[in-house]
């Protein structure tokens, strides 16, 4: 409605998971080569969490779409609250397997010579499952279960749970402790950072075609991240929101006061502050000597060979995005 007004192509902020407009923190590329390497290195399991709003589908969508399409063959479902009946019946009707018989058993036989004739013409099969942290125990076992299609040297299908950070504390479950070992790549995505916030706002006016200057002041900007506490689909929703009431008063710039009427009709809050924990101090501390340990030696040539603080070092996937091609 108000693309015209502003001078854009397209919706700037859509809710839909747009791979086209994917904001790419470092944390995002981490995880977008970490899931090219486990789907194309034939894996097995992937686990993907974070919380609700942070790009996870719109992450996995980008990934399925880039992937060479003559080499992947995907069955993606979106629906995790299905009986273990539904969740092989959806899995193979996705796949693109027709007449699906309804013994369980001639299901299994069937879904095991596409995965061997996929595997034998060169093809990866990935079966990708989000919100999987809504599944069931009964549904995740029978996805365990899949993960043995295998030969002596690959895994026949990949598996892609994808799920909000409540996903961890289902794996760490004690009847899923057989679940949790199969699983070779773990990934997780954080809430945007406030400088990144700020990017990701012009990135996404850019995106949509927009050639004036952003009518986002910094003043608004980081209001916004306050609010949405650095949640992409917030953010969004935010946006949207402010632009709609800038453009009913045919003004060109957002203003604080557009951001505050927003708030109210959105029902956002202020983020509460956190309480400061002080440390009772200790009486009469004992020196304990340690003996060395492995990781102190690990850390040390962690820091001789990237020089300053550990933390700031390349992380494994990090030095993947460039062997893959995703920067």
């Amino acid at each position: 409605m108000y693309q015209q007004f502003f001078g854009l192509e397209r919706h700037p902020f859509s809710m839909t998971p747009d791979p086209a407009v994917l904001f790419l923190t470092e944390q995002h590329r981490e995880a977008l080569a970490g899931l090219t390497y486990a789907i194309l290195g034939r894996k097995g399991f992937v686990v993907l969490t974070g919380d609700a709003g942070t790009g996870k589908t719109t992450l996995l969508t980008r990934v399925l779409q880039y992937l060479p399409a003559q080499r992947i063959r995907s069955s993606v479902i979106l629906n995790s609250t299905l009986s273990p009946a539904e969740f092989l019946e959806m899995a193979m009707l996705d796949f693109g397997i027709a007449d699906i018989p309804q013994s369980k058993a001639q299901r299994i036989f069937k879904l095991q010579q596409f995965l061997l004739s996929g595997y034998a013409a060169g093809q990866i099969s990935a079966l990708v499952v989000d919100e999987a942290h809504k599944l069931s125990p009964e549904v995740l076992e029978e996805i365990r279960l899949l993960g043995n299609f295998e030969n002596a040297k690959d895994k026949l299908i990949q598996i892609l749970l994808v799920g909000q950070n409540e996903l961890t504390d289902v794996l760490n479950r004690d009847d899923l402790r057989q679940f949790k070992q199969r699983v070779a790549v773990r990934l997780r995505l954080e809430a945007l950072s406030k400088e990144d916030v700020a990017q990701y706002i012009q990135h996404r006016w850019t995106k949509a075609g927009g050639r004036r200057p952003s009518p986002f002041p910094p003043d608004v900007v980081e209001r916004i991240d306050e609010l949405a506490r650095g949640i992409p689909r917030t953010i969004n929703v935010i946006c949207d929101n402010v632009l709609m009431l800038a453009f009913a008063k045919s003004q060109s710039t957002v203003t604080l006061e557009h951001l505050r009427e927003a708030a109210r009709d959105l029902d956002l809050t202020e983020p509460k502050p956190q309480p400061k924990v002080v440390e009772a101090p200790v009486e009469d501390p004992v020196a304990v000597e340690l003996p060395p340990a492995p990781i102190a030696v690990a850390r040390f040539r962690t820091l001789e060979r990237y020089g300053g603080d550990p933390e700031s070092r390349p992380s494994l996937w990090s030095r993947w995005v460039g062997k893959l091609g995703l920067a």
